[in-house]
């Protein structure tokens, strides 16, 4: 079986045949539960469905925690309820590792704060790398990175100083929901 790796956890791609909906609904569920271990009840959770599980669309979860807006998303999969999966087996491992004291609130929270236009940052920052709105394709995100950076460093003959920082935000933007 396939494994994949995301933010450090390594766990068994699971390929959905059937009963999507149904999967989804179990997915949000799985995460419900794992995030009521650290005392949140539903009103601190959203987790949208789609109304078909089965297209190509991102999925995510947002929760409030001591007054912390935390939220994660993951779309490289191919349908929504994979995707959804993987929200689901990272937001257990995540907090798996606080409750077992490998993780501290403050490292947690860390990992999951995000703005609340993140997905407008995300676009622009495609934008401004001259990728696709759609491009998940790090290696290519890098490039561009890179030939930007180059070319707009502050050390080089015409660089911008402003422009050289908007690129590094982009790209670690960029990075974060990747990698």
């Amino acid at each position: 079986m396939t494994t994949i790796t995301v933010k450090g956890y390594e766990f068994n791609a699971f390929n959905v045949k059937d009963s999507f909906s149904r999967r989804a609904i179990q997915f949000r569920n799985n995460i419900l539960e794992s995030l009521k271990k650290l005392g949140l009840t539903e009103d601190d959770i959203d987790v949208p469905l789609e109304t078909l599980a089965i297209k190509r669309a991102p999925a995510s979860a947002l929760w409030f925690i001591e007054g912390y807006r935390l939220y994660f998303s993951y779309s490289k999969a191919e349908k929504f309820v994979e995707n959804l999966y993987v929200v689901s087996k990272v937001i257990e491992q995540e907090v798996k590792s606080l409750l077992d004291g490998k993780k501290t609130f403050e490292e947690f929270v860390t990992d999951f704060t995000e703005d609340k236009d993140i997905e407008d940052q995300r676009k622009k920052a495609r934008e401004l790398l001259g990728v696709s709105h759609d491009s998940k394709d790090l290696e290519l995100i890098n490039k561009k990175y890179k030939e930007l950076a180059k070319a707009h460093h502050p050390d080089m003959e015409g660089g911008d100083l402003e422009k050289f920082k908007a690129i590094n935000k982009a790209h670690k933007t960029l990075k974060r929901e990747l990698e």
